[in-house]
This record gives C-alpha cells, structure tokens and sequence, in this order.
C-alpha cells in the first residue's frame, strides 16, 4: 500500500500539475471533433531536438493573444488561426503546439480542461516539461508562460491531454490515495 502511494505521488510530480496523474487510454470524448487537428498533433513527433527559448515562446503567445476572440464549434488548424481572424483557445493551442513542435520542443502536451473548477466550458492550453520546470501556456488568456507551481490549486484543471499520437486522461491522486 505505502509503495503504490509513493508511486502515485511521484508519477504526479511528473505531469502537468501536482494534484493530477494522466493515465494513457485508447480514446477521449474530444477524439471525433479533433480529427481535423490529429495530423497537427502527429507530425510533431519526431521533429529536430533545438532547443527553444523561452522568450521565442513568450513571443509566439504574445502574437496569438493578439489574434481577437471568438468561439469556433470545430478545432480551427494553425494555418486558419494565422489568418488572423477571430479564434478560441482550442484553434490558439493548437498553432502555438505546432509552433513548439516544429521548432524542437520536447514534452508539450496539449490539455483540455475547465479554466476553473466552476467554468462551465471547458478550455485548451500547453503544458511543457522542461529541465527548468513544468510551464503552463495558455496563449488565449496570458500574454506569457507561467510556471505550473505559480498557479493557483483552483486554476487549469486538467480533464485530458494529447501529445503526439498518444492520448491521457488526468486522473486525481488524491481520488487515487483515498480509494486504496
């Protein structure tokens, strides 16, 4: 019993947030409305190993919260979010994910989840895991990365998450502590 939950707190300050673990599944509720983004979130996957600052990433997110609001029923790619016309966090995500993918990032994870526990929407940002910190990049709402631990317990909440080809479910360690 110890061991699993000594397991299960150190896979969770692996991914994204501390009180979340993302757990591989097969499929996702969202699987249908991405298939237009799958190829995106695919051909990142073996991309060159650069490096990538983190003022070239604070710049890319600078330059898609500049790109006005607006709700999109379907996963806009990043070649309709570059027109510069109204998009949503899901379309803005989506072409800073490229963005990072084309450039070399390692370990970017593109999440769905509620902004705030009480948000009746849901919501999509970044997370990447770098050597420096885990970093939340949410181009809809911050002008800048901010680091994971910096947010507060009731913000970004993690519901799934896509990286390359796989797909996660964020499951709560504390759900998973209590339950053994």
């Amino acid at each position: 019993m110890f061991a699993l939950a000594a397991t299960l707190v150190c896979l969770s300050t692996a991914s994204c947030f501390a009180s979340s673990v993302f757990l591989s599944v097969d499929s996702t509720p969202y699987d249908r409305q991405m298939a237009r983004i799958r190829p995106i979130l695919a051909s990142g996957e073996n991309a060159g190993g650069s490096q990538v600052s983190m003022s070239r990433v604070n710049q890319w997110m600078e330059d898609l919260r500049d790109i006005p609001y607006g709700y999109q029923m379907e996963w806009k790619t990043p070649q309709e979010v570059q027109s510069r016309q109204p998009s949503d966090c899901k379309g803005k995500a989506v072409a800073l994910y490229q963005r990072m993918q084309a450039s070399g990032a390692k370990n970017v994870r593109l999440v769905i989840g509620k902004r705030a526990p009480t948000s009746r929407m849901t919501h999509a940002w970044l997370v990447w895991e770098t050597k420096d910190g885990t970093f939340l990049l949410d181009p809809t709402f911050n002008w800048m990365a901010c680091r994971s631990e910096t947010v507060g317990p009731k913000s970004y909440v993690p519901l799934y998450a896509y990286a390359g080809a796989k797909k996660f479910r964020a499951a709560s360690t504390e759900g998973m502590l209590a339950n053994n």
